[in-house]
């Protein structure tokens, strides 16, 4: 906030107690106006509504508007190539290199346009395990950012471990700050660029929140598996008896939702580590869609939708009542609630867990032809890893429509991995054998025909399955094997129905299945022809066959 009448908020006598020695002028930034240090949520609700930045809403959680950008804006992040990242880094469409002139120059202008302003400073960790925890500071224009921040990720649990705090990596956040790609060489006016020779990354021109959450997964994407650990786009959960379970998946897959299970205790909902020791949650809190959140389907995740402390971000809500419409997708498809961890009744305190039994590999098939569940060899987990199949849900980034939009992303989260994708499915790989974990393939998407025909598979039949998958059932009954991608599948399971396990006996002809299943196939191979240069020749086999 530019506050040129030098108004004095609500905080202003309490910004700095929880001041880090370690101040912003190693930043580089100062002649701000004022900074706010650590501000716990009661404080920050005080600034959001002070500066009007977000609305309150019945029984508490605030409303806050992104403006232009309503999700991630995937075209306009960039990677600093220098010595450092130069041979580490896979080059290309979500890793675009940077120039370390051009990042210079940028963020010198950016610490002049702060100048006189408001700031507000979040000091958090990321990572659930000590020995791989990493302190990340927040610098951000907005307070309801400052907000997100602290639901988002790991807080200091003292005042002199807030005062006592040095950050590893730094990210700015600055919504009303603009480049000028003719001089700057980014693609528009938003840009989102990390330089890891300077520990810092920079976000203008969105007030999404989600791009400082996926920034912060980036880096822990790119610094975790050079220490052998292996970063995950996934949710986890941990079942009575200590069974840890892994879910990777894209958005609108599933992932939140089938992990937050009130049968298991829930871990994380989207970024963790695996190391030697076991699974650990990367944040503290979560980011879940709520676009028709229903509360019989999904009540622990609805019930955070009415908590204080939570940010909704672009949801529809009555300014008389303020009673919000979780149905109402006229701002955008891609609302999002923010909630620390703790909201959820059965979440894991420490946000770890050992090494997982089950992986779970979640897709989203808008053609209608994939089975609901698949046990996968570990070649073929591997396949379908890299391979990323889904169907991407409008909303989730810039530019989708509302028809699902089929799509492949890497390690099922392309934008977010910095490394060539096998140097994650290598990791992953030793782990799955090392410690014999059961692979699934779940599909979440159509059944009885494509997007527009069929209907999408019942919340109550997917976790059926992978109830069943969990606790040992599946391992229980008959499979068969799968025509097009030789996985299994079972034949039968309590409460789904037989024309839910075999997708093709619901279409009204086996041969259009066939060929439906056929052309997917077909742009899976296409698709894996980009990585097979760097994979092994078994993980090449684990493919369609028969085309």
């Amino acid at each position: 906030m530019n506050n040129l009448l030098n108004i004095k908020t609500p905080t202003e006598n309490e910004a700095k107690a929880l001041k880090s020695d370690y101040g912003l002028d190693n930043h580089g930034i100062s002649n701000l106006r004022m900074s706010y240090w650590n501000l716990p949520t009661e404080s920050l609700y005080e600034e959001v509504a002070f500066r009007g930045e977000a609305r309150v809403t019945r029984q508490g959680p605030i409303v806050a508007n992104t403006g232009k950008h309503t999700a991630r804006s995937a075209s306009d992040k960039y990677v600093v190539k220098e010595p450092s990242t130069e041979h580490h880094v896979w080059w290309g469409e979500y890793n675009r290199p940077f120039s370390s002139d051009k990042f210079d120059g940028l963020y010198n202008r950016l610490l002049g346009f702060l100048q006189g302003r408001d700031l507000f400073v979040q000091d958090c960790y990321v990572g659930a395990d000590p020995e791989y925890r990493m302190p990340v500071r927040i610098i951000a224009e907005k307070a309801w950012h400052a907000l997100f921040a602290r639901n988002m990720f790991i807080r200091p649990e003292t005042n002199q471990e807030y005062r006592r705090f040095v950050p590893d990596f730094t990210v700015l956040a600055v919504p009303s700050f603009k480049s000028i790609p003719q001089i700057d060489g980014t693609a528009s006016e938003t840009f989102i660029v990390l330089n890891f020779a300077r520990n810092v990354g920079i976000i203008g021109n969105t007030a999404y929140a989600g791009e400082i959450k996926k920034t912060v997964f980036t880096i822990m994407n790119y610094l975790m598996p050079l220490k052998g650990v292996m970063s995950m786009h996934s949710s986890a959960n941990i079942g009575n008896d200590g069974d840890s379970a892994i879910f990777f998946g894209l958005s609108g897959t599933g992932k939140t939702t089938l992990s937050a299970d009130p049968k298991r205790h829930l871990i994380g909902d989207d970024e963790h580590g695996w190391s030697d020791e076991g699974v650990f949650n990367y944040e503290g809190g979560c980011y879940a869609k709520v676009i028709r959140l229903s509360e019989s389907a999904e009540p622990q995740i609805y019930a955070t939708t009415k908590m204080f402390g939570t940010v909704l971000e672009n949801v529809v809500f009555d300014p008389v009542t303020r009673m919000i419409d979780l149905d109402d997708e006229s701002v955008t498809e891609n609302t999002r609630a923010c909630y620390p961890l703790e909201y959820i009744s059965n979440a894991v305190g420490e946000k770890k867990g050992g090494h997982p039994k089950n992986i779970i590999l979640l897709t989203c098939d808008a053609s209608g032809v994939m089975p609901p569940i698949a046990k996968l060899s570990p070649d073929q987990a591997i396949y379908q890893f890299i391979s990323g199949y889904t169907s991407k849900i409008a909303g989730t980034e810039v530019g989708l429509g509302q028809e699902p939009e089929l799509t492949f992303s890497t390690c099922f989260g392309a934008p977010f991995m910095v490394h060539h994708p096998y140097f994650y499915a290598d990791i992953l790989k030793r782990k799955i054998i090392k410690y014999k974990v059961d692979c699934w393939l779940v599909n979440t998407g159509w059944i009885g025909g494509a997007f527009g025909i069929g209907k999408r598979i019942s919340i109550g039949y997917t976790r059926a399955l992978l109830n069943a998958a969990l606790s040992g059932e599946l391992s229980k009954v008959k499979y068969m094997t799968d025509p097009i991608f030789g996985f299994q599948v079972p034949t039968s399971c309590d409460g789904v129905p037989s024309s839910v396990l075999d997708p093709s006996s619901s279409w009204p002809s086996k041969d259009d299945y066939m060929k439906k299943y056929k052309e997917l196939a077909s742009r899976f191979v296409d698709n894996f022809k980009k990585y097979e240069s760097g994979c092994p020749v078994e993980v090449i086999r684990a493919g369609p066959k028969g085309l």
